[in-house]
């Protein structure tokens, strides 16, 4: 903790940094993601080829990654869009199986009720389908926005900025103290932003909140 509160400033600054670098990544893969499990969601073969790919996608070593995508893109090796691109292949990877599943949730049911009245797929997927997903896409959101806090630490290896610095600088000079506090910061960030995607979540679904007050009066009264 003095580390941390002696060089606050400079802690605060590579926190900066690591935050553009985790959640950008994460709105890039939403904005990918979504459209594209909703629409491989109706057709299996496709679904199952989607899945396979992203789990492959997965499945790459983030420093491999970061040595592959350079030369592919054309940038430098320590260009923070090196992290920015392998944390958006990750992100969606993630998402892209986490939007199916997550569509496959809302009953068959509403669904049923929803065509009978009308609705195109389209409009039922963006006003009934999404959003009666949103509990347990959350879920999935929850993990993929630690797991990028985490991972960009690893950009730290080949030069990019965040809190991973305070983890190689620590170990160059040998001082425990700063890795500690980078293991505290990051901790504490993933932390944050986990429960801030719950909050967000739990806004997002009234009707959540409002079947768990009625549950709890029902089982009071019982």
């Amino acid at each position: 903790m003095r580390y941390l509160i002696d060089n606050f400033a400079e802690i605060m600054g590579f926190t900066r940094t690591h935050l553009y670098l985790a959640l950008v990544p994460l709105v890039l893969g939403l904005v990918i993601a979504v459209p594209v499990g909703a629409l491989v969601r109706r057709v299996s073969w496709l679904r199952r080829m989607t899945v396979t790919v992203a789990s492959l996608a997965y499945t790459i070593p983030s420093l491999a990654l970061f040595v592959i995508i350079p030369p592919l893109v054309g940038i430098s090796t320590i260009d923070p869009l090196n992290v920015i691109i392998a944390l958006t292949v990750y992100s969606t990877a993630l998402l892209v199986i986490a939007v199916p599943a997550a569509l496959d949730s809302v009953s068959d049911e509403v669904i049923d009720a929803a065509d009978a009245v009308g609705f195109s797929s389209l409009r039922r997927t963006l006003t009934v389908d999404m959003p009666l997903a949103i509990p347990v896409f959350v879920s999935s959101l929850r993990v993929v926005v630690v797991t990028n806090i985490a991972m960009v630490s690893v950009g730290a290896l080949i030069g990019v900025g965040g809190v991973g610095k305070l983890f190689t600088q620590g170990y160059q000079r040998d001082y425990p103290d700063e890795i500690v506090a980078g293991i505290i910061v990051i901790l504490a960030l993933a932390l944050i932003f986990d429960r801030l995607v719950y909050a967000l979540g739990r806004w997002a679904t009234p009707w959540v909140r409002a079947d768990a007050r009625s549950a709890r009066a029902k089982g009071v009264a019982a």
